[in-house]
């Protein structure tokens, strides 16, 4: 790497920014877990605190309920669960934080899938009482099936198994044996009780046994920054500079936001999918021009030639680039009540591209309790995790999602009212994962043009 993006990604990493998201089964305390994070960790306003304390005196409750810090919702007031993710930002001395809190019940999967996708850190509860149940292994499952870099067992109500160390260690054992099989790389257990406090901010005094981490410090001190010359740079085009000026009548500029790693200046790429090639004559970082840039930087990039190149496009080194494609093999995660079919007619966003696209076929639905294949199940529902095969109108340039997960994963959208169906990854999501075949999809003589 250049001694330009070194330095920078020195800068960046003074005031880094961790995304993480916590998930548990119903009851394992994962909202008083954000609660006490947040309350311990002084990350509460005044105001706030006294509205939970007045909360929590109108529900008959002796002490401060920290889990009405998160789940704002009536309905989930209510009911004592979470229900949708709720986004919480906060920060300390040390690192800034934006936090997805997801919801723990089967039939919200969907949300989960949603706070994770843009994680680098999540937080698993598990009941010291139950140890490692279906949910535990569903929520780890995900994590691993989106690529979280980070995973922490946070084995919470500790106080209830009189903080007995071999009640944790056999829990800690049995998960990470299970996360090894998804190829999850790292696992960081934590004994906890998030109602009373320990290792969740401060550390226990009543498990002097534990030497690790308490939640916040590992959070606060866990890598978050790499090296993104390691990655292959991917640059979606958002938009088309032309101020048409006197002072500037025939400047061209495409802005957007690195996806992955690092473009310099005077550099070879191919515009993807046309396949035209130029040079970057100049790149603009915050009104400043550079020499280099790196994910996720927002630059605008300057052309040796006059291309054909508009929003959607994608730029990338000649060295690595990919070769576009109208076929797409990917695990899905369906969100919309409406079920995904072979044969529907959908628009495919990918970065800053938007093509219409045909599902041919549906080859599996997975069983994340014990990532099992239901082959052609015929349609996925809400919540449902499978394979997909997909057929687009114009090539696309994607990448594996365990590759990038930026450029490698896509929406599935609805061409009739702009709902969001589908939430995809390129590639394979395991190991050994059942890859579909093509069949083909009856054509369609209405013309409307969703024949390709």
């Amino acid at each position: 790497m250049t001694g330009e993006t070194t330095g920078a990604a020195a800068g960046l990493d003074a005031a880094s920014l961790l995304r993480f998201a916590t998930a548990g089964s119903v009851d394992d305390g994962k909202s008083t877990l954000v609660g006490r994070l947040l309350h311990d960790s002084k990350s509460v306003l005044a105001d706030q605190l006294e509205a939970v304390e007045q909360a929590s005196r109108n529900r008959g409750a002796e002490s401060v309920d920290l889990a009405l810090l998160t789940d704002g919702l009536r309905a989930e007031r209510e009911q004592g669960i979470t229900i949708d993710v709720a986004y919480r930002y906060f920060a300390t001395p040390r690192r800034r934080f934006i936090l997805a809190d997801t919801p723990g019940h089967v039939q919200y999967t969907r949300n989960m899938v949603t706070g994770a996708s843009t994680a680098e850190l999540a937080v698993i509860l598990v009941d010291a009482r139950s140890g490692v149940v279906e949910q535990t292994r569903r929520h780890a499952a995900v994590a691993a099936l989106l690529r979280v870099p980070h995973v922490v067992l946070a084995v919470n109500k500790m106080d209830l198994v009189d903080y007995a160390e071999p009640a944790f260690a056999a829990i800690a054992g049995e998960f990470a044996a299970y996360a090894a099989s998804l190829g999850i790389p790292e696992v960081t257990a934590i004994p906890i009780s998030a109602l009373a406090g320990d290792n969740v901010v401060t550390p226990s005094a009543t498990m002097d046994w534990y030497g690790g981490p308490t939640v916040l410090e590992h959070l606060e001190t866990v890598p978050v920054t790499r090296d993104p010359s390691g990655d292959p740079a991917r640059f979606p085009v958002q938009y088309v500079i032309r101020p048409q000026t006197a002072e500037h009548p025939d400047f061209r500029g495409y802005a957007g936001q690195i996806a992955s790693g690092v473009l310099r200046v005077g550099e070879r790429v191919v515009v993807q999918p046309s396949g035209l090639t130029s040079t970057i004559e100049r790149i603009d970082a915050l009104g400043q021009s550079v020499d280099v840039a790196w994910a996720p930087q927002s630059v605008t990039l300057t052309l040796a030639d006059d291309l054909d190149i508009s929003r959607g496009d994608l730029l990338a080194p000649v060295e690595g680039a990919l070769t576009p494609s109208q076929d797409v093999t990917a695990t899905v995660c369906h969100l919309h009540d409406r079920p995904l079919v072979p044969g529907a007619r959908v628009l495919l966003k990918h970065a800053t591209r938007t093509v219409k696209a045909v599902v041919k076929e549906i080859p599996s639905r997975l069983t994340l309790d014990d990532l099992s294949q239901h082959q052609d199940p015929g349609a996925l529902a809400a919540n449902d995790i499978g394979r997909v095969v997909i057929r687009t109108a114009e090539p696309l340039a994607l990448d594996a999602y365990a590759a990038s997960r930026s450029t490698g994963s896509f929406l599935l959208i609805d061409p009739a009212d702009g709902a969001t169906l589908t939430a995809g990854m390129s590639g394979e999501a395991f190991a050994g994962g059942t890859t579909g075949t093509s069949a083909p999809v009856a054509a369609d003589d209405d013309g409307n043009g969703w024949d390709f």
